[in-house]
């Protein structure tokens, strides 16, 4: 008889930081409101109410969307190589970009040490692993390219790769000391925590229902309430719900999902990830693998697990804990969730311009707890100076992808047929 799966996120089991807020249910203003209590909006509500301005965030919770449902993997950059950033929006915006998410993993972590952020933070790094050999050629050009803008990284071979993981499955791996892995739920709701202890005002169970401008700045509607703001951020990502006076964002939606095993045993743990890295692969159908604080080995995939086809998935990931280490083999899975990313066609986050003191940002691409954290920050910043050249990456005013449903469905598809083999 197969094992049944409990369809349970283990980062809502074990975060420490939850956070209980009531309903909007009155007229209020303020100098800013926020849509969305993902890593941006609450970075961003720190940053506005740190800095004195009275702030507004909504949402349906603080981390439900993709900022509870992710690795937890805090890296620098974005998933592609510096030169094709430079290469897809320019030599001098594509360094700007790279040089601002280089010290994410800085701003990430200084923020968890500076607040008391219990969100089990582990900065032991992360390795990007070789799955072949033309993977190791691409961590090759990645090692070069990084290297010559100048981040510390080491280029570990199949022998040291194998050290450090326990799994003799890949060629090589990238080493990066200066990330590392955190319950990225509760770093979420410590983010927010700590935005409501500067005086920021934060509702659950509230989502906003339109938008208009309003006396030079804006309303925001919601079921019980309203909110009239100066500046306007709308920080959903993957997880915009239909907007009156906004058009939807427009990106590819992309499921990932995760398996997180029981904890491993004291004799286990020597030998699986010793120093507690996170992991992630080369694969075009990358999968990702870590410990959480209570050494469970968490398994990752792109997949939807709300299909009828979604045991597939599940399956695969019990055949690659075999695979990586033969020793769990049949070990019990007591968690499996997934949620949405939103990725846009050249993998690059967008910042509209909606109007005046008014942006929307999406489209981490599934790299969104260091983005998300130092665009939410240097947004706000912005709104506060005046001044968008603080920004990573130039605001536009209109975005359009074509055949982003398909696209989505398409990437399911590959992702179901790969884990079949």
């Amino acid at each position: 008889m197969s094992q049944k799966i409990t369809l349970n996120n283990l980062w809502q089991e074990t975060s420490v930081e939850a956070i209980f807020l009531d309903g909007l249910k009155e007229e209020i203003t303020t100098d800013l409101v926020i849509i969305g209590g993902g890593y941006t909006g609450c970075s961003a509500a720190l940053t506005a109410a740190k800095n004195g301005l009275s702030t507004t965030l909504i949402d349906h919770k603080v981390g439900y969307g993709g900022s509870g449902r992710n690795v937890g993997l805090v890296n620098a950059g974005l998933w592609m190589p510096p030169e094709k950033v430079e290469g897809l929006i320019g030599v001098n915006a594509g360094s700007k970009l790279n040089e601002a998410l280089a010290s994410a993993p800085d701003l990430v972590f200084d923020t968890i040490k500076q607040y008391d952020i219990k969100c089990h933070s582990n900065r032991m790094g992360t390795l990007h692993c070789a799955h072949s050999q033309k993977g190791l050629s691409d961590l090759q050009l990645r090692f070069k390219q990084l290297s010559e803008r100048g981040a510390e990284l080491e280029l570990l071979d199949k022998h040291q790769t194998q050290q450090r993981i326990g799994s003799s499955n890949f060629f090589g791996s990238l080493y990066n000391k200066h990330a590392g892995t955190i319950n990225p739920l509760g770093y979420c709701q410590g983010l927010a925590r700590v935005a409501k202890s500067l005086s920021a005002n934060i509702y659950e169970s509230t989502l906003a229902t339109s938008i208009q401008p309003f006396n030079k700045g804006w309303l925001v509607r919601t079921p019980k309430g309203s909110i009239k703001a100066k500046m306007l951020l709308i920080a959903t990502n993957a997880y915009q719900t239909p907007i009156g006076g906004l058009s939807p964002s427009k990106y590819t939606s992309v499921k990932y999902f995760q398996v997180a095993t029981k904890a491993l045993s004291s004799n286990e743990i020597q030998t699986i990830l010793p120093n507690g890295e996170g992991c992630w692969d080369t694969a075009s159908v990358m999968s990702s693998f870590r410990l959480d604080n209570d050494n469970r080995l968490i398994i990752g995939g792109i997949g939807n697990l709300s299909h009828n086809a979604s045991k597939i998935h599940t399956s695969w990931a019990k055949r690659k804990i075999k695979a990586l280490f033969p020793q769990l083999n049949n070990i019990p899975i007591e968690y499996s969730w997934h949620g949405r990313i939103a990725m846009t066609a050249d993998h690059i986050p967008k910042i509209l311009k909606l109007g005046n003191n008014a942006y929307s940002v999406f489209g981490y691409s599934g790299r969104g707890i260091g983005p998300g954290t130092y665009f939410g920050k240097a947004i706000s910043e912005s709104l506060i100076s005046g001044d968008e050249s603080s920004l990573p990456i130039n605001p536009i005013s209109h975005y359009e992808e074509s055949f982003s449903s398909i696209k989505g469905s398409l990437i399911e598809l590959g992702a179901t047929a790969s884990h079949l083999l």
